[in-house]
């Protein structure tokens, strides 16, 4: 059986799409985008070197894209701080007095809940933002006035 170039890429484009699929590397697909450019230049009759270019040009410039794109965007917040994941985040409590250890007991959703700074300066009673959770203590900064 005699494969020609076109096929040739188009099994590599879906060896790397069917690699991608089990690892999850977005990746690849880029690489299997860059081999599908290629099979399309062996189809109209490039020659092997225009095809390695045009894989090479897309893949490898699809590949630095997405890099580059994937720098660009701002990562989430953490979960114990993400607003999206935690709707405590945000929420105002009032802390009554703080502890030497830099502590305080506040009552928040009917229940007395173990507080703590979340930055580093002087704990001053009154109202506070929930910043975060960790397991469950509250971290708090002092709110804003609205």
């Amino acid at each position: 059986m005699d494969w020609n170039p076109p096929t040739l890429w188009w099994l590599a484009a879906g060896a790397l799409v069917a690699a991608e699929l089990a690892t999850g590397t977005f990746y690849l697909l880029m690489l299997a985008l860059g081999c599908a450019a290629a099979a399309l230049a062996a189809h109209v009759g490039a020659g092997a070197t225009a095809q390695v270019v045009a894989a090479a040009l897309l893949g490898g410039g699809a590949t630095v894209a997405w890099h580059l794109r994937r720098q660009r965007v701002q990562q989430a917040a953490p979960a114990e701080s993400n607003a999206d994941v935690n709707l405590d985040i945000g929420q105002r409590v009032q802390v009554e007095a703080w502890s030497a250890d830099g502590t305080a007991r506040v009552h928040y959703r009917g229940a007395a809940w173990s507080a703590r700074l979340a930055r580093p300066g002087a704990a001053q009673p009154g109202r506070h933002t929930i910043v975060a959770i960790h397991g469950s203590e509250l971290q708090l900064a002092p709110a804003t006035t609205d």
